[in-house]
């Protein structure tokens, strides 16, 4: 079996730009993959475009071999535009392998070693009325692990304004009150999207009672480990770190350090299932569960419950789709197929591949319209991070 062809597929759904990408053999199987670089799919299929001629012909079962040529053979290495290009055909070589061998992508990774995967509900909310509501229904539907998304600052006239003083004194007390009202069977974390420097940080954990979250992820940016481990040395709440790293390399230092304490690997990102189940041994070598982020459709979903099945040290998976929010990303006009909740957690899939079929024909007849992550800046007018 040979690769035929590489198509880029640029389309919309949900009001978020996806990059689905379609790896075609000269036997009719063809797999599917997704990059995980929302908002920058032009930058993406550049990168896929110099990668085709690199695996046109090549054999799709050695998904091994195929990695390091095209991260190793372009000679300045790595970068998330180009991991990400990789991420997506390295996951359409495992749907087409498993679809040649008849088995599910689990079982080309080792082997499935649980029978469901559970999921956090990612919950974004912009008033205290709005967490109160949307939590006490999620737990009420059997939701047990809840991260918080917040983006209070909206409310205001101008929402792309955000001072981060005035959110931590917000917020803290937001987060006793909701620890008060749900008590402390649920895990509750939240997501600060890097928005805060370490001195607010430790400013907005030391107002909260112990107890109150179970983890925060990502409070600042991530470029610097040494930032994060003066900052792990300060407060005493696990971190979940980790969404946007691109490699192995750049998990090393969070890992081996003992800063994270759950790695929100990304198999769109990180290189795909070939780099990701490393990253995952690397995690279970030093007892830190993955947390993986998924924040884009079924095929980055489908991915990352085969990785969750096959691997030991495994936690939660982030999920957008719940009981009282859905971001549409998983439209079922595009996806005929697709993984489906059962309550707060998937059953791993039994058919071959992933398990996942998009409507390519939509996706070229509806077309393609660039989108953006909003922009954030403090009063001052100064830029900060969304």
């Amino acid at each position: 079996m040979k690769i035929t062809a590489v198509k880029s597929i640029p389309t919309n759904i949900g009001g978020r730009g996806q990059l689905i990408v379609k790896v075609e053999t000269d036997e009719g199987l063809y797999g599917w993959g997704t990059s995980g670089l929302t908002g920058r799919e032009h930058a993406v299929m550049g990168a896929i475009k110099h990668f085709e001629a690199a695996v046109l012909g090549k054999n799709p079962f050695q998904m091994g071999a195929i990695w390091q040529d095209l991260y190793r053979g372009q000679y300045f290495e790595g970068g998330r535009v180009l991991t990400a290009a990789i991420s997506a055909i390295d996951i359409a070589l495992y749907d087409i392998k498993g679809k040649a061998l008849g088995v599910p992508v689990y079982e080309l990774l080792g082997g499935k070693q649980r029978d469901y995967v559970d999921c956090f509900a990612s919950l974004r909310f912009q008033t205290k009325e709005d967490l109160f509501f949307q939590a006490k229904e999620l737990i009420k539907q059997g939701w047990n692990v809840l991260r918080l998304a917040p983006a209070e600052f909206e409310v205001v006239e101008d929402s792309s304004t955000f001072e981060p003083r005035e959110s931590i004194h917000t917020l803290a007390q937001w987060m006793i009150d909701l620890r008060k009202e749900i008590g402390m069977s649920v895990t509750l974390g939240i997501d600060y999207h890097h928005r805060l420097s370490p001195a607010e940080t430790v400013s907005f954990i030391h107002r909260l009672p112990k107890g109150t979250l179970d983890f925060i992820e990502e409070p600042i940016r991530d470029e610097s480990p040494e930032a994060y481990e003066s900052l792990r040395k300060m407060i005493d709440v696990p971190f979940a770190i980790g969404e946007e790293f691109a490699s192995k390399w750049q998990f090393m230092p969070y890992i081996e350090r003992g800063i994270t304490q759950y790695a929100r690997i990304d198999v769109c990102n990180v290189g795909g299932l070939t780099e990701a189940m490393k990253v995952a041994a690397m995690a279970e070598a030093h007892y830190i569960d993955l947390m993986p982020h998924n924040p884009l459709g079924p095929i980055c979903t489908a991915a990352s419950l085969h990785l969750a099945a096959a691997c030991p040290n495994f936690a939660f998976l982030e999920e957008m789709h719940t009981p009282v929010a859905n971001a549409g990303f998983d439209d079922p006009d595009f996806y005929t197929q697709q993984p489906t909740l059962e309550g707060a957690r998937y059953k791993v899939p039994e058919g071959p591949g992933l398990g996942i079929e998009f409507n390519e024909e939509l996706a070229l007849k509806t077309g393609y319209t660039m989108t953006d992550i909003p922009r954030l800046k403090k009063r001052d007018g100064s830029y900060t991070n969304w």
